[in-house]
């Protein structure tokens, strides 16, 4: 997805046709109105889905606003360009399991992604001066391999528990299907993919509670180990996450550097939730693949200035997509 601008024109956005569904009821509100209603200005805006009858393609669409207020936005020169990255696909992401804080290595496919991730943002000319990992291995592996593609291997790296995956308490290496079998499909897309509800929590008799809660590096955290999460929803794991956003990586944003962050899923999906309004309700839509970078353009205040942009290959994105959508349904245990 590109955003095209025209100092006398309306902002254009051209989708392709998988997307077109997800703008009209996602982008469109969530977005547009999302971002720009707090402002006076923009009130009352309303925004239209067209073909672009300028484009030979014509499975190209376009979203054009109605008046010339989100075009004298829009048009503003883009100040920050922050770059988010799930890992690539993890030995349990290949299991259809829950990873969470269970430290995974990549899988050979995994390893594959983020080989292909540093090569794709090296032909598109980005450069980093800083990365920022969780502290769970494939996290860190994949921005050593996508740094190693880009020949900027000596970049720093800073890993903090803050970026980890959200931590999905007794549901930790259960298969995700099998529990669409088991509870329903609606159940595990909540337990998955809501803002607020926390999973059942984690108990000393959980076959993975040692092996999370003796590992050392926990103890090197900025809370005491008593302090970890035992379980969190979407809203836990943002509220963690802020104080490093605001005291740690916003400052070398605004220093003029380069950022990438390579972290998780739902660690992801808050930060993005956070930067561009995204409702409570639909996050639950957000749906980010392994291996593929997500570019934000923000302004000097840190507002978006349009959506989040997969980069790659559109098309395999949007299957990657639907693969991640996917793996809680019953049909993935029943194969």
């Amino acid at each position: 997805m590109t955003i095209s601008l025209k100092p006398t024109a309306i902002p254009v956005c051209s989708v392709r046709p998988r997307q077109a569904r997800r703008l009209n009821n996602h982008w469109l509100q969530t977005h547009l109105h999302g971002l720009f209603s707090k402002a006076s200005a923009f009130a009352g805006e309303s925004f239209t889905l067209q073909r672009d009858e300028s484009r030979d393609d014509e499975r190209c669409l376009i979203v054009r606003c109605q008046t010339s207020h989100l075009c004298q936005a829009a048009t503003k020169m883009t100040k920050y360009k922050l770059v988010l990255l799930r890992h690539g696909e993890g030995a349990w992401n290949k299991e259809n399991r829950f990873c969470s804080w269970v430290d995974q290595k990549l899988s050979s496919d995994g390893i594959k992604e983020a080989q292909n991730c540093g090569r794709q943002l090296k032909a598109l000319g980005f450069e980093f001066d800083l990365v920022f990992t969780s502290i769970l291995r494939r996290s860190i592996q994949t921005a050593w391999l996508v740094l190693e593609e880009m020949g900027q291997e000596w970049v720093p790296i800073q890993s903090s528990w803050r970026l980890n995956e959200r931590h999905y308490g007794a549901l930790i290496g259960l298969n995700r299907a099998e529990m669409a079998l088991n509870h329903g499909e609606e159940q595990v897309k909540i337990w998955r993919r809501s803002y607020d509800v926390t999973p059942p929590p984690i108990t000393e008799s959980h076959p993975y509670y040692e092996e999370i809660y003796n590992d050392r590096r926990y103890k090197c955290c900025d809370v005491s180990q008593d302090n970890l999460p035992k379980a969190e929803s979407l809203k836990d794991v943002l509220d963690r996450l802020l104080p490093y956003w605001n005291e740690k990586i916003v400052p070398e944003l605004k220093s003029g550097k380069k950022i990438l962050i390579s972290a998780h899923g739902n660690s992801s999906r808050a930060l993005l939730k956070h930067l561009e309004g995204i409702s409570d309700k639909d996050i639950m839509n957000v749906t980010l693949p392994t291996g593929v970078p997500v570019l934000l353009e923000l302004d000097e205040n840190l507002r978006p200035l349009g959506p989040h942009q997969f980069l790659g290959d559109q098309e395999a994105i949007q299957a990657a997509i639907k693969k991640v959508e996917d793996q809680g349904k019953v049909k993935s245990a029943e194969k």
